[in-house]
């Protein structure tokens, strides 16, 4: 049953992507293993490299709401969130819901806008509900915010601070296309995006459903042990400042679950946690200086990591 409701759903999505977006097939895949994981994905790089064109894409082969955000300098907190409007012939207040009240969330250059807007997104991506006003609202289910943003040394741009780096399950970098997809590109996608193509396949209850299944993926105790052994070594490294956090920790374990299920299988293997481990944890390092003179980044220091430590045995964690 695993097999036929994530891998053959799987395959049937990224055929319809397909029709817009050529190559990227593992960037697609950790897109949707990010949604079954319940996180956020930031996808950074250059202008014009595809990041929008790949979210909406992939917002399009779902059956479910989707918002978008352009984020600019004047955004303001009540621009994403909602506020409070006066009706003037019931003389009371009523709440205005804004974009961040649906299933899928495009937060384009979120860069762009000032820290206190940036900010404002904690709350619904860590525990899915907005407070205003002294009142609380639940926010969809499924809900998943996928962030673009340009390198933070281009003009124009604010850093995101590390507790909302910390919020995203993964980052994502696309990179430009090979010669041979971009000319295939050209071919069959022109100089119009046909997302009207894109045929919605997976609904919200199919994706609450996969969700649920990803949460019964069994984890073996070797598994659990080589991720907190990760997590350490990542604290401990010479040019490593700030290791990951708990909230990493917990982050990568269910994301290897979701990962596992994908796969087709009802277990988690060390190659999970190997394939995981960068996009889920290159962006919670915090490199010392000598690190950044040297060119070294922090999917380096992750191979690094990786390569040193030791490797449960796969007989041992097959269930």
């Amino acid at each position: 049953m695993a097999k036929h409701l994530s891998q053959e759903i799987l395959e049937e999505i990224l055929q319809e992507m397909s029709k817009v977006i050529i190559g990227r097939k593992q960037e697609l895949k950790l897109l949707l293993t990010a949604l079954l994981t319940e996180g956020h994905v930031l996808l950074e790089d250059l202008p014009g490299t595809g990041k929008t064109t790949m979210v909406k894409a992939f917002a399009k082969g779902l059956d479910c709401q989707f918002s978008r955000i352009q984020c600019t300098p004047d955004l303001l907190p009540s621009d994403v969130l909602g506020g409070s409007i006066f009706n003037q012939k019931t003389s009371e207040f009523y709440f205005r819901k804004g974009p961040v009240f649906t299933n899928v969330l495009l937060v384009d250059e979120i860069n762009r806008t000032l820290p206190r807007t940036q900010s404002s997104l904690l709350e619904c991506m860590e525990e899915r509900q907005v407070s205003i006003d002294g009142q609380t609202y639940q926010l969809e289910s499924p809900f998943i915010v996928l962030a673009t943003q340009n390198p933070v040394e281009m003009e124009g741009t604010f850093p995101l601070p590390e507790a909302q780096l910390d919020r995203f399950l993964m980052k994502l970098t696309l990179g430009y296309p090979s010669q041979e997809e971009e000319e295939l590109m050209l071919e069959q996608v022109g100089d119009e995006t046909p997302f009207g193509d894109i045929k919605s396949l997976l609904h919200p209850l199919q994706i609450q459903h996969l969700q649920q299944q990803s949460q019964e993926v069994v984890v073996h105790a070797g598994i659990r042990k080589y991720i907190t052994e990760l997590a350490h070594a990542t604290r401990n490294h010479s040019l490593v400042s700030i290791g990951v956090s708990p909230r990493a920790t917990k982050a990568l374990y269910k994301t290897v679950k979701t990962w596992a299920l994908m796969q087709g299988r009802t277990f988690v293997v060390p190659d999970d946690v190997k394939e995981m481990v960068r996009p889920v944890w290159s962006h919670r390092l915090l490199l010392k200086k000598e690190a950044q003179l040297n060119g070294t980044n922090s999917e380096d220091v992750l191979a690094n990591i990786l390569a040193a430590q030791e490797i449960p045995n796969e007989e041992v964690v097959r269930i």
